[in-house]
């Protein structure tokens, strides 16, 4: 039978036909997620082109910080710490594949895309340590599980949908400006292991609901302001192994039921309120590691149960209210290495065998009524490196372990009972740069002995019974502070006392020393305070004094001192405090500033004369005789030939180097004045016109355009900046700027004018401006330049008549030698604007008052000043873009200051050595405060702040309002 067929279909065609239509729509996606990434690109600044082979001359999948599926989908951006800056764009959160974003750690800002959150493939967003700022959008994404915003400004409250993120795990939102309370919602994240809410401004108790978020090993809630009592649900989370609650204002007492967490190792719950005993199943916690309740208002005794946890290695319990002995289970506690038990009420004795079963390294038991002796295995481990003991009733000599301690670096014994010499190694500890054993019972001599310390910086023995002389060294070339007042020392001090360049503090006051000061003291150019009253001492203050530079206290008072006071004595603007009474000294007193207006209690007990009103002294008078007069004619009289030859060889010289001189050229008149004699000589007016061209441009800007010169006869380099007003500048005002001589100021060399317009001409500082350099430096550089800044203010606001101002008040005006030492350039007569005053008056550094009134003074200097510090501090501009809902870098700063840890506003490059400096940082950002002032009286002068700067940097002094271990000082 006959089968009839019918057309039949191509398979080759229809698999042609299907794999055209599938490669176009992989190449439509291939092309959408280009689009998308190069209009992300568009949106970011990047100064170091990391982003320079993002082009279309490769695949996407080769770019840098991009890795792509196997089926030539982009799934993940990394582009971490690549100092990018810009607003983030929504274009990659489109991206159809994507599943992780990283953009942590550049300098990113503005407002969080509103569809941040679009992507339904995301797995992990990290945009933590930039400049974000404004809300957390609202949206979901449901399988999410790394969400990491921390370390920005976000402000505004935690969005209510967190809790449908249902597949975190990680979420930290730590280090921003969030405020409201933690929304309960939260607990709907069963899968959350990690949880961090920690430096924001959350308010409110914390969710009991946290209780059924069974997952969690880690919560930090620290740095807020949460109240009311810690959760006993919190009990019920038996993952946890890290809990940190501390800096609020948390109250009650510690729950019971924190000893259900029998895998946590962490246990953080310092600097709230808490009242009430140590629960004694927190002693049931096999496992802690670090335990920190210090700084609430605990009471009762510390129990022997402490005796089970044999993980424990950091135990803080300082500052609160406990009572009773200090456990012996203490003792046998194989792994504790840190110990602080300071600021409490303990009593009876410290454990004699503390120490020796441990791995100490930190021991503070400061401020308690301990009594009893030192133990002598304190250092068995021969790691412990502070021993902090003073103030409490501890007797007895210091152990003689403690010599051979090697590790040794802090030790403070000081106001205790310890009584007998010291013993005969305790001298040579090589690691030990802070000893203090003052106001004890120790006795014997210390000149006789071997003194090999070389690490010691600072040095006090005061207020013990130590007789004999002074050694002539203490091992040691970097002395700073050195007491060793009220003893019974005698003899002389020795001259080698002078070779102790670094020595900032000397106090050898009450004592039994006797002969001349040596004149060798002057050669320590660092010291600030010297104190040598109630002594024995003779002969004249040495003349060598008037030269110490930094020199600002001195104590002379209740010797045996005679002679005339030096004439120069006091001239060094830092000498404020001087007390030469009680001496044998005549004559009258001399006219440096250091004299004027001081007490009469600082001078009484001499035979001194002169003075104001203020002195109490008699007037000086002399004697009368024809032969006086005769010497005072002749005197008078060789002194105005002597001041007619002077005036006539000045004014001839000034005539030549001040001179106005007038130039023809092809350019026309040139008009030519200089302030520097070495200038005059060296800059001609050829060299002026060379140095205008383009490639010796350094910047151009409203105020006009500066070039880099240089002298064709010698080769000294100068800068010339042009302005665009020929009569903007007053030669007359500007000849005494030209005056001025201070390493932290540019120094003027002169001007010049022609038919194109005027010139200012000043010498060239090989460096950058603040402005370029600032986000590279370590803080002991910035460090180095607010002093040196400080320094120049107090210069060109106490020392130069008429004060100068600076007027503009900006890193732009600050330059940065190789040195890192800084260089204000002082602005000129009638060039604080060129224009007119509203580009000063908009200046993001100008005072409040300034924008108001358009005038400056030296309380307008010193709120730029604080913007500066500020800028240091943060590494933020004044002129960027958004501070929140707080609206002003200031209003920031303050509230950051208040209410924040010190990590959420130090700028992020010194954020690894914070810890270590954050006295300093604090101090400084107090200065700051100060500074920007909204009422100008309030704002310190260039005087105060300078050596108020200088004092907080060199002896990191504690912050008054701020509460730090006692071992840290």
């Amino acid at each position: 039978m006959e089968s009839t067929k019918g057309p039949q279909p191509c398979p080759l065609l229809l698999f042609t036909l299907l794999f055209l239509f599938l490669n176009s729509r992989t190449m439509q996606a291939e092309n959408q997620e280009l689009e998308l990434l190069l209009s992300f690109k568009s949106s970011l600044n990047d100064p170091s082109k990391y982003l320079s082979n993002w082009n279309t001359s490769a695949t996407f999948c080769n770019w840098l910080g991009i890795t792509c599926t196997n089926s030539s989908h982009i799934s993940v951006i990394q582009l971490s710490g690549k100092n990018m800056s810009g607003k983030i764009s929504s274009f990659i959160f489109h991206l159809p594949y994507i599943q992780t974003v990283d953009l942590s750690s550049n300098q990113l800002s503005g407002k969080l895309p509103d569809d941040i959150f679009f992507s339904s493939s995301l797995r992990y967003l990290n945009l933590s340590n930039n400049n974000f700022t404004g809300p957390i959008p609202s949206g979901s994404v449901p399988l999410l599980e790394t969400l990491d915003l921390s370390n920005n400004m976000l402000s505004g409250k935690i969005p209510q949908e967190i809790g449908s993120f249902w597949s975190l795990k990680f979420l930290d939102l730590g280090g921003n400006v969030l405020a409201g309370e933690i929304p309960p919602s939260i607990a709907k994240l069963k899968s959350l292991q990690v949880f961090t809410l920690a430096s924001n401004r959350l308010v409110g108790q914390i969710p009991r609901e946290l209780g059924q978020m069974r997952s969690l090993k880690l919560i930090y809630l620290g740095y807020n302001n949460l109240s009311g009592e810690i959760p006993t649900e919190i009990g019920q989370l038996i993952s946890l192994n890290h809990l940190n609650l501390v800096y609020n204002n948390l109250i009650g007492q510690i729950p019971t039921s924190l000893g259900n967490l029998t895998d946590l190792q962490y246990l953080f719950l310092y600097q709230n309120k808490l009242t009430g005993p140590i629960p004694k199943s927190i002693f049931g916690l096999t496992k802690l590691i670090s335990l920190d309740l210090s700084d609430n208002f605990l009471s009762g005794e510390i129990p022997e149960l402490i005796i089970k946890l044999k993980n424990l290695e950091i135990l803080h319990l300082f500052s609160n209210n406990l009572t009773g002995k200090i456990p012996v289970a203490l003792s046998t506690l194989p792994r504790l290495q840190v110990l602080q038990l300071w600021s409490n009420k303990l009593s009876g004795e410290i454990p004699n065998d503390l120490g020796k079963h441990n791995n100490l390294t930190v021991l503070d038991l400061s401020t308690n009524s301990l009594a009893g002796r030192i133990p002598e295995g304190l250092c068995s481990s021969g790691n412990l490196f502070k021993l902090i003991l003073f103030s409490n009733s501890l007797e007895g000599e210091i152990p003689k372990s403690l010599s051979a301690c090697k590790s040794l670096q802090r030790i403070r014994l000081q106001e205790n009972g310890l009584s007998g010499e010291l013993p005969s190694e305790f001298t040579k500890l090589p690691l030990v740069y802070f000893l203090d054993i003052s106001a004890n019972k120790l006795l014997g001599r210390i000149d006789t002995r071997k003194w090999e310390m070389p690490s010691l910086q600072m040095l006090r023995l005061a207020r013990n019974s130590f007789l004999g002389g002074l050694p002539d060294s203490f091992g040691s070339d970097n002395l700073e502070n050195l007491d060793l007042s009220h003893n019974q020392f005698s003899g002389a001090i020795p001259d080698k006392f002078g070779r102790l360049s670094d020595l900032m503090q000397l106090n050898l006051s009450k004592n039994k020393l006797s002969g001349e000061i040596p004149d060798d003291l002057s050669s320590c150019e660092k010291l600030v305070s010297l104190d040598l009253s109630q002594n024995k001492l003779s002969g004249q203050i040495p003349a060598s004094f008037s030269e110490m530079p930094v020199l600002g206290q001195l104590d002379l008072s209740h010797n045996e001192l005679s002679g005339e006071v030096p004439a120069n004595l006091g001239k060094e603007e830092s000498l404020v405090q001087l007390n030469i009474s009680h001496n044998h000294f005549h004559g009258g007193l001399p006219s440096t500033g250091a004299f004027l207006a001081i007490n009469a209690s600082a001078v009484t007990g001499n035979n001194l004369c002169g003075g104001d009103k203020t002195s109490g002294l008699p007037p000086c008078r002399r004697m009368k005789s024809p032969l006086w007069w005769f010497y005072v004619a002749c005197s008078l009289g060789a002194l105005v030939l002597l001041s007619l030859v002077a005036f006539g060889f000045v004014f001839i010289r000034g005539k030549r180097n001040s001179e106005l001189k007038r130039v023809e050229n092809e350019d026309g008149t040139w008009e030519l004045l200089f302030f520097n004699s070495k200038a005059s000589k060296s800059i001609a007016i050829e060299d002026i016109i060379i140095s205008m061209k383009e490639e010796n441009l350094i910047s151009r800007g409203k105020k006009g355009a500066s070039y880099k010169g240089k002298s064709i006869t010698n080769n000294t380099q100068f800068i010339l900046r042009k302005t665009n007003d020929v009569n903007s500048i007053p030669p007359s005002e500007v000849a005494e700027l030209g005056k001025l001589q201070h390493p932290n100021v540019v120094k003027l060399f002169g001007l010049c004018r022609s038919n194109k317009g005027t010139y200012v001409v000043h010498e060239y500082i090989d460096g950058k401006k603040l402005s370029e350099v600032l986000r590279n430096l370590s803080w002991e550089r910035r460090q180095q330049i607010a002093i040196g800044i400080a320094k120049a203010l107090r210069f060109l606001h106490c020392y130069c008549s008429p004060t100068v101002l600076v007027g503009y008040m900006s890193p732009e005006k600050i330059i940065i030698d190789g040195k890192d030492e800084p260089h204000l350039i002082a602005s000129l007569p009638g060039l604080l604007c060129v224009d007119d005053t509203k580009c000063f008056i908009s200046s993001a550094y100008a005072a409040p008052e300034t924008r108001e009134t358009k005038d400056i003074s030296e309380r307008s200097d010193m709120y730029g000043f604080g913007l500066v510090l500020i800028e240091l501090l943060t590494g933020k501009c004044p002129a960027d873009a958004e501070f929140g809902e707080h609206g002003s870098i200031v209003k920031w700063a303050r509230y950051c200051y208040s209410d924040c840890h010190l990590d959420v506003w130090i700028d992020p490059m010194m954020r690894g050595n914070a810890s270590i400096n954050q006295n300093e940082m604090v101090e400084t950002m107090n200065v700051a405060l100060q500074c920007t002032a909204t009422e100008p009286t309030a704002r310190p002068s260039a005087n105060e702040v300078s050596k108020t700067l200088e004092s907080a940097l060199k002896t990191s002094s504690c912050v008054l309002g701020l509460k730090f271990p006692s071992s840290l000082f």
